[in-house]
């Protein structure tokens, strides 16, 4: 009898086969807060996202306080899965005193701050959207999502991870799927999935070195530093500078994630592998923005959002499809023949990915 394809997941932070591994490994509490996820995250946000796609409202609207400066509009779910919850804090409205509000509530705006700032564009959708967010979803949910909607965060099991607003990368990260949609459209599924994890990691990336004025040199490349508790041998959870070595615990097990075209892992486990698959592009980042001096987002990051804007960039877009309009791009930006070009397509050649 053939086996059934593994029903598509929406994008989330936390990979399903991570969560798996928590619900058998960890102990009893921890095991417990990933069985629920992940059977939230196969059933419950399905079924919300299609509600919500017929219009049920996610709650007041903010309103810009002039043009240039986020909508922000925080919510406290109250460890429901009801969104948006009860709202907390508005735009322009001094801190609450509850960190994980606090913190999405900052860290939005770091995200609107270098898309507008840098690449002149206005919220996720380029026409302003406002940018809401839930906090405190679920009991101890251990994940974080962006719904087409708003972001939603957990507070994390406590024993294995810390709560999801904690890093300004996870946040960058999941709105950055958002920017996707409105763009590129990339196909949530094998390589085009990857690349879209790749993406969503690469402008993570960014939002946490432009809020902390860091140069490609200077920063650690680490994606949701922070998020795993001491308990575990974890330094992240994925590294784009050496991706398969963000972690190797027990409780975890080993990071999957390959650096080279040699070692892609084909899997019809999470989405044909869009979270193991993508420390490929991500580590062709690494190196086109550390070869050349200065902040990333002058020189790669430009290429990069370039090319997810570039109208050529298919839905089912390879990574040989993508680097090539890396580099197409960052000709065109740079010069032929400039620093920035040569490491574009050299950083694409050294993890396996041809463009010829």
């Amino acid at each position: 009898m053939p086996l059934r394809p593994t029903p598509l997941l929406q994008p989330s932070f936390v990979p399903p086969y991570l969560l798996d591994r928590l619900a058998e490994h960890a102990g009893a509490h921890a095991s417990a807060r990933a069985a629920q996820t992940r059977l939230i995250d196969r059933e419950h946000r399905g079924l919300r996202e299609a509600v919500g796609s017929n219009g049920v409202s996610s709650g007041p609207v903010p309103r810009y306080l002039r043009r240039g400066s986020p909508a922000r509009a925080i919510h406290d779910a109250e460890h429901t899965m009801a969104l948006p919850g009860r709202q907390v804090r508005a735009e322009g409205q001094a801190a609450i005193g509850d960190i994980a509000a606090d913190e999405a509530y900052d860290y939005l705006g770091a995200t609107y701050r270098l898309y507008h700032d840098v690449f002149e564009r206005d919220s996720i959708d380029a026409a302003g959207m406002p940018l809401t967010g839930s906090v405190h979803y679920g009991n101890d949910y251990d994940n974080a999502f962006w719904n087409g909607r708003q972001m939603v965060f957990g507070d994390g099991d406590g024993d294995v991870m810390n709560r999801f607003t904690i890093a300004v990368d996870i946040i960058g990260h999941e709105l950055t799927h958002g920017v996707i949609d409105h763009e590129c459209g990339l196909v949530y599924q094998g390589q085009p999935g990857a690349l879209n994890e790749s993406i969503c990691d690469v402008f993570g990336a960014l939002v946490k070195q432009h809020l902390l004025k860091q140069t490609a040199q200077q920063a650690d490349w680490l994606v949701g530093a922070g998020l795993f508790t001491g308990k575990v041998k974890a330094r992240a959870l994925r590294s784009m500078a050496e991706p398969g070595m963000a972690y190797d615990d027990p409780v975890l097990g080993r990071d999957p994630q390959p650096a080279h075209m040699k070692d892609f892992v084909d899997t019809r486990q999470d989405n044909g592998g869009v979270h193991i698959n993508s420390g490929i592009p991500n580590r062709a980042f690494h190196l086109a923005a550390t070869a050349v001096p200065g902040p990333a987002w002058e020189t790669a990051g430009r290429a990069w959002y370039d090319t997810v804007c570039d109208r050529r960039l298919r839905q089912d877009a390879d990574f040989a499809d993508f680097a090539q309009l890396c580099i197409e791009n960052a000709a065109r930006r740079f010069g032929t023949g400039s620093a920035v070009h040569q490491a574009v397509g050299t950083a694409w050649n050294t993890v396996g990915v041809s463009t010829s």
